[in-house]
């Protein structure tokens, strides 16, 4: 069995995938060729966007993000403790503080309720992770920005295709930012990423950030990174999106059946004013590693998102004190993440469901 199940997905996608590369071999157009512009236009159509950028990674795409918002040494951006590094680690590098926000037990997305409380007048930003494939509470985060005159970037690197009170991720607030990680719910094979916007604005600088701040040809108007998404990778997406619809509903379902067949079992919670791509299927266990191991003795693999909050973590923990963030704490000592994927069968779902049964008894 295995955690995430790319080789059934290019199995089924073979054909397509390989005609899309091969057809970049042919023209030799590996930077900027014409199937970037393609994906360009049909994630903006996808998530209901004016403006898509494609860059070379998820963590690109916050930082050039950061970057557009011209923020200044002492300025500050909210965002939670409970992600991945990139969250954090973009921020800083953007030349700005990041403030931990405290997480919600259920769904460990950002807290609303503790959001107000953080703001400060160095304040510039929000970035709110969208975990494990669903929708942090963007409308009550926007509301709150708008009040302060906060930008808000979503970081829905697990949460690309979710559905939020009738609108797709990376369309509900100033930016999205989304990964093409092979393991994301739309991957590609290798690094890649987007950022969406409906700001013409903010769209414009991000173009040129990607490349080097360039406005034209060798004018360089800002400063920028080399953050481009390359033509071989967006053919790759372009070639999974033609079964994207069938694997969000395959996720649904499968998280639909994990929730049954795991009854009694504290899960995240998906809010019924949205839903999830599980990205990861995550339980919270007590005595993890004994359960880890019990289930990798019956051949199920397990993953840990994430371990050690930010603000635990030495590179970040001069931007909090180690008891800020309690829940967040409490949770990176509870949460499993279990096999998922749009190609998961239901007798490999019953080996697991039944395993993680046995482990906790």
């Amino acid at each position: 069995m295995q955690f995430t199940d790319l080789k059934s997905q290019y199995a089924a996608l073979k054909g397509s995938i390989d005609a899309r590369i091969q057809r970049v071999l042919d023209h030799g157009q590996y930077i900027m060729g014409p199937e970037v512009a393609e994906l360009e236009t049909a994630l903006a159509g996808f998530a209901g966007t004016k403006h898509c950028i494609t860059v070379a990674s998820g963590t690109e795409a916050l930082l050039i993000a950061l970057m557009a918002l011209d923020l200044q040494p002492g300025d500050e951006v909210l965002t939670t403790p409970f992600s991945f590094a990139a969250t954090a680690e973009t921020i800083v590098l953007a030349g700005a503080r990041p403030v931990f926000v405290d997480v919600e037990p259920d769904t460990a997305n950002l807290d609303v309720a503790l959001l107000e409380a953080a703001i400060g007048p160095r304040t510039k930003a929000i970035v709110p992770v969208s975990l494990y494939g669903q929708v942090a509470d963007l409308d009550e985060i926007n509301t709150i920005a708008a009040r302060h005159g906060l930008a808000v970037i979503e970081d829905a690197a697990q949460s690309f295709g979710a559905v939020y009170r009738g609108r797709r991720s990376c369309a509900l607030s100033t930016f999205g930012a989304t990964s093409f990680f092979p393991s994301k719910p739309l991957g590609c094979y290798g690094d890649g990423g987007a950022l969406f916007t409906s700001d013409d604005r903010l769209a414009q600088a991000a173009r040129e950030i990607r490349v080097h701040g360039q406005s034209a040809r060798y004018r360089h108007t800002r400063l920028g990174v080399g953050g481009r998404m390359d033509t071989l990778q967006c053919a790759v997406v372009l070639a999974k999106l033609e079964r994207f619809d069938w694997e969000l509903q395959r996720r649904a379902a499968i998280g639909a059946r994990y929730r049954e067949l795991l009854a009694g079992v504290e899960q995240v919670t998906v809010r019924p004013d949205r839903n999830s791509v599980y990205a990861q299927y995550t339980v919270m266990v007590d005595g993890r590693e004994a359960v880890q191991a019990a289930l990798k003795a019956a051949g199920v693999p397990t993953a840990v998102h994430y371990p050690v909050p930010l603000h635990h973590q030495p590179a970040y923990a001069a931007y909090a004190t180690p008891d800020a963030c309690p829940v967040a704490a409490r949770l990176a000592q509870r949460v499993l993440s279990l096999p998922m994927s749009a190609d998961l069968s239901e007798a490999d779902q019953d080996t697991v469901a039944a395993a993680l049964r046995r482990a906790l008894a």
